[in-house]
């Protein structure tokens, strides 16, 4: 196994699936095993039969929380001694402050002022440390700079990070053991950490099934990244999927373009619809980020039909205050 100073220096190659059964090992006394949900109204539908894998039942409401466990148990004694710190709008930082509360040691969060009211909450509530930021990638990444150089914090990044990339992978791991013999895996994407490592365990372990990612219309930079065959980092997301503004980094995007077999798009429109269709056929709550899964697989009917499809939810954590529809 890869120690975890190599980890942060590795290229994509050196991530294998040795490295994602390493982190479910590593993250068991800690993570949950999440549900995989079935709905015979939802598969009539979309024309296939759909496994629903519910992180939104993960701890802290999202799949971010395997990632960020793995990262920081991890980390030698001397380093951890130091802290830990990252930029997220949300979920990850909640991940982050509550892997490193486990631990005992502390986190530094950089959160944009345009984050959710629950998901900045939920930072707060788990431990960590926040410092805001303006909405934008370089302020996110100069106040994380500043926050390493004050403290000495190990940075755990949202993606950019194979322990966090081999942690999200255990996602993919555990359905494959739930739902047997899957033709295809969906999972959103934005910065790309879970496909990333939800592809590699797949790749390993059911090399027959089809890999898609999927993404708002309004924030395609990975699709684009994929059919161009080159990192596009100009795109300016505009979704209400906060969870999938970012962008792939060169570790995800040279994972992805090996890997996945393509990336499906849903306008916005689309997203909600399938937000509701989740609240009120699955009786769960969800947010837009992770309804875009099922959003793009409804919009692409055709290319999934009378397949097994594995549908990774990624999250529930959302604002009942600021709901995408009336009430």
């Amino acid at each position: 196994m890869m120690t975890r100073h190599a980890a942060i220096h590795a290229d994509a190659a050196s991530i294998g699936v040795d490295d994602i059964l390493d982190a479910a090992a590593r993250i068991a006394p800690f993570a949950q095993a999440t549900p995989v949900l079935r709905s015979a109204s939802l598969d009539e539908l979309a024309g296939c039969r759909m496994f629903f894998k519910c992180e939104n039942f993960q701890r802290i409401g999202a799949f971010k929380f395997r990632g960020a466990c793995n990262a920081v148990f991890a980390l030698p004694e001397e380093i951890a001694a130091r802290g830990v710190a990252t930029h997220s709008s949300g979920n990850h930082g909640a991940a982050l402050a509550l892997a490193a509360t486990l631990r005992g040691m502390p986190a530094h969060v950089v959160v944009p002022t345009n984050a959710t009211k629950v998901k900045r909450a939920s930072i707060i509530r788990h431990g960590a440390r926040i410092i805001d930021c303006a909405p934008t990638l370089a302020a996110r990444e100069a106040a994380v700079a500043q926050v390493l150089a004050d403290t000495g914090a190990q940075l755990v990044h949202p993606y950019a990070d194979p322990c966090v990339i081999a942690g999200q992978g255990t996602v993919a791991l555990e359905l494959l053991r739930q739902a047997d013999g899957l033709d295809a895996l969906i999972a959103p994407v934005g910065g790309g950490g879970l496909l990333s490592g939800c592809a590699i365990a797949t790749r390993a372990l059911s090399p027959g099934t089809r890999l898609w990612g999927a993404e708002p219309t309004d924030a395609a930079d990975a699709q684009v990244s994929i059919e161009s065959n080159r990192l596009i980092e100009d795109v300016v997301p505009d979704t209400l999927c906060d969870g999938l503004r970012a962008h792939l980094a060169p570790i995800t995007f040279e994972i992805l373009r090996s890997h996945v077999d393509g990336i499906a798009l849903a306008s916005e429109e689309e997203i909600v619809a399938a937000m509701r269709l989740l609240w009120a056929r699955l009786k769960i709550l969800v947010e837009p980020s992770s309804a875009v899964a099922l959003a793009a697989l409804l919009r692409a009917r055709e290319r999934f039909a009378g397949m097994r499809v594995g549908v990774v939810l990624t999250g529930g954590n959302v604002d009942l205050d600021a709901l995408p529809w009336k009430v």
